[in-house]
């Protein structure tokens, strides 16, 4: 058994501790996603010691979401939440990995040049991962670590096209240039099984894969299935998770080498199989394609530039279709040894979201950035069950109700009611729950077209 050690950097600033908000005198309360310490803006100026100052603004927002009524105004100001997270926080990467869970598989002679060209690159990788021994001689893992996000709304002006040269509105998002502090918790389980949860200023997601099905949750939506077969979390490949890295790329093709921040690497191509992007798709949502591109660094074999480009067009009745394309961008950094396996320990992610297709005046870009650093991973963690990776109760009926429905989303108002609400890091009991009005943290600055554009990407991402 791999000896487990956890691994922690100097300057980790994570609260895991909440004072008990029913009793002064009772128990502190263990989160469940550890709070960056810069969300606690009292005691960063206090140099940190004043422990009670520190948590009244995290005591004063958790008590608010009781209350129906301030739970709907805490709530209304994250609409651009909704959309950095909805995007950001928890997408799944083109393809399922291979049934066989193989590195290379067949001989390299037995492929096309490209494919050839990859699996041997693929190996390199492997090798400089730690090895295949040691990739393979992990059977789980824990990883916790600290976001910021922030997001930046371009609307074009009539005859701009899309290059974002024309005259237009552009609204700062996600906190201006600070942006908005979070943090999160990540769970894997080889061979599939996988769960996140991530906190951004006072909002929640949760998303998951238990094998079978790849699940997400958020507060104001509720618990619903990803389409087509179960796919890896992006966020694992961004350093996290070399061996679902290695077995992914095992599949694809070297289009040639690139330069990219000073670092020659080799570049390498995942398509989406058309059978896979049918079966994402629905009736009124048609994922045209989906591409990943991997940046194998020719210095020291390992990931160090990710990027995907997903394009999907929405039909909707008696009006033209309308296209959105987003583009992700991450660059992977600060790679050490934990257990004789190399993590990347930092990165930015950099979005760009862009709808077009109607008119001019409708063309919209919103680009959105998120940094992150890990705290904390482990290997081999005791007593982590397949019940850790259970998707929501209420998958199954949204499940049938997406099936009733081809996959469109539902009306805003048909949200309304009960639904089941993660706040912060805690989970709040059915006695609390609090109703969450959709329709009172919509996007004020679209049109209804784009909202429900929105809404329909968020799912299909």
């Amino acid at each position: 058994m791999m000896k487990v050690e956890r691994q922690m950097t100097p300057s980790c600033a994570m609260r895991k501790l909440c004072p008990n908000l029913d009793r002064e005198d009772g128990l502190d309360t263990v989160l469940e996603v550890p709070i960056p310490e810069e969300m606690f803006a009292p005691a960063a100026r206090s140099g940190g010691r004043n422990w009670v100052t520190g948590c009244s603004s995290m005591m004063a927002w958790m008590r608010s979401h009781v209350d129906h009524r301030s739970a709907s105004l805490v709530l209304g100001r994250s609409a651009e939440l909704q959309l950095m997270l909805g995007v950001v926080g928890a997408p799944l990467v083109p393809l399922p990995v291979p049934p066989n869970h193989s590195f290379v598989g067949r001989a390299l002679t037995d492929d096309p040049i490209e494919a050839s060209m990859a699996k041997y690159i693929v190996q390199q990788y492997v090798a400089a991962a730690g090895g295949e021994k040691a990739l393979n001689g992990i059977g789980s893992m824990y990883a916790m670590g600290k976001v910021r996000m922030s997001a930046t709304e371009l609307r074009q002006g009539g005859g701009g096209g899309g290059n974002g040269n024309s005259d237009g509105k552009k609204t700062a998002k996600g906190g201006g240039s600070s942006g908005e502090m979070g943090a999160f918790v990540l769970w894997q389980k080889q061979p599939d099984l996988w769960c996140l949860e991530l906190v951004v200023s006072g909002c929640k997601i949760s998303a998951g894969n238990d094998g079978k099905i790849a699940w997400r949750q958020t507060p104001w939506q509720q618990s619903h299935a990803s389409r087509g077969p179960p796919r890896p979390l992006r966020r694992s490949l961004q350093g996290l998770d070399p061996r679902t890295t290695a077995h992914l790329f095992a599949g694809a093709v070297c289009i040639g080498e690139k330069s990219i921040h000073g670092d020659d690497c080799f570049l390498l191509r995942l398509d989406a199989e058309s059978a896979t992007l049918r079966s994402r798709s629905s009736s009124n949502v048609e994922i045209i394609r989906h591409t990943l591109w991997g940046y194998f660094s020719q210095r020291t074999a390992l990931l160090v530039h990710l990027e995907d480009s997903h394009l999907l067009r929405i039909k909707a009745p008696n009006q033209e279709c309308v296209y959105w394309e987003t583009t992700m961008a991450s660059s992977v950094d600060d790679y050490r040894p934990v257990d004789g396996v190399q993590i990347a320990h930092a990165g930015r992610t950099s979005v760009s979201l862009f709808r077009f297709g109607d008119t001019a005046e409708g063309h919209t870009r919103t680009r959105m950035e998120e940094t992150w650093t890990l705290e904390e991973v482990d290997f081999n963690i005791w007593g982590l069950s397949m019940d850790c990776f259970l998707p929501p109760g209420d998958i199954k009926e949204e499940k049938e109700c997406a099936a009733s429905t081809d996959g469109a989303l539902a009306p805003a108002k048909l949200a309304v009611g009960r639904l089941p609400l993660s706040i912060g890091n805690f989970r709040i009991g059915g006695s609390r729950i609090a109703a969450v009005n959709t329709e009172e943290y919509s996007d004020d600055g679209d049109d209804e077209e784009v909202k429900d554009g929105k809404q329909r990407l968020l799912r299909s991402i």
